[in-house]
């Protein structure tokens, strides 16, 4: 059974952005690895759209960056959106009962699934379908956008931090 994890970078503050800060070369390298080993990522449209900068090659990109375009590329994808018509290579649009949909994933794959995207992570908190959250913490302040947590914050229980690169705390959540 797969287990659900919702986890992204952040500021000190609350807030996700990837235009705002970037991971060190050597959080890059965690999340190659991440995604590499992942059974397969769930995406909200906005989260989805960002994300499909790594559909094509582009002559800037050093090594590490062809690498997490390759494991990104590779990996299934599962889109939920209600507006787009339709999504790229090597993913299935989810328009309906996502609910329905993600529990057949957890029974059907082995290994972690990720979720992407604070609105979509609400909804599947919402449904109690979350299994791990992962925070991690940039030394930077927004005071602004996008919150990790889109709507009421769950109850937790801490099981894990580390540090990842140098600057970049990660902390394991499980429900409480």
């Amino acid at each position: 059974m797969a287990k659900l994890v919702f986890g992204m970078n952040l500021s000190l503050d609350g807030y996700v952005d990837h235009e705002e800060f970037a991971p060190d070369p050597e959080l890059f390298r965690h999340w190659v690895g991440h995604v590499r080993d992942l059974a397969g990522s769930v995406y909200g449209r906005r989260m989805y759209e960002v994300m499909r900068y790594w559909d094509e090659d582009r002559p800037e990109w050093g090594g590490e960056e062809r690498a997490f375009a390759a494991a990104w590329r590779r990996q299934p994808k599962w889109v939920v959106s209600r507006t787009l018509k339709s999504v790229g290579p090597n993913a299935t649009h989810v328009a309906d009962d996502i609910g329905a949909v993600i529990r057949d994933l957890k029974e059907r794959l082995a290994g972690e699934i990720a979720v992407s995207g604070p609105e979509l992570a609400g909804s599947l908190m919402d449904l109690g379908l979350i299994d791990e959250y992962r925070l991690y913490f940039h030394p930077v302040v927004l005071g602004r956008g996008k919150p990790f947590f889109a709507g009421p914050r769950p109850r937790l229980r801490l099981v894990a931090s580390d540090r990842i690169g140098t600057d970049a705390i990660r902390l394991t959540y499980v429900p409480a």
